[in-house]
């Protein structure tokens, strides 16, 4: 099978008493299996087929997310009042707001 930059996750599912595997970019693709590397393996076989009919259909097939390119910068809407209280609190910790956010959004 060809390799892929899709974004993969296996967790334990109760509900099915299986792993389930799921992929970010395919929100409605998963795939259950008794282990976790049976769950990955079964995901991106599927994952495969489905970017095969998508390009042969001429259907936008979705860009991996580790692919795409990210300028760390993004605008973010907030109550007045909690714009206030972080600015007061960056100033009281002597660094920039910025920099107190992403502290804050990191941690």
């Amino acid at each position: 099978m060809r390799d892929d930059h899709y974004t993969y996750r296996v967790s334990w599912s109760p509900e099915d008493s299986e792993y389930v595997a799921s992929v970010v970019e395919f929100r409605s693709l998963s795939w259950l299996a008794p282990d976790p590397a049976a769950a990955l393996l079964g995901l991106r076989a599927l994952v495969a087929d489905v970017v095969d009919d998508l390009h042969a259909s001429g259907d936008p097939v979705p860009e991996p997310l580790s692919d795409r390119q990210y300028s760390g910068e993004f605008r973010l809407r907030i109550p007045p009042e909690l714009h206030r209280a972080l600015a007061i609190e960056a100033a009281e910790q002597g660094v920039s707001l910025n920099r107190l956010v992403s502290a804050k959004v990191a941690g």
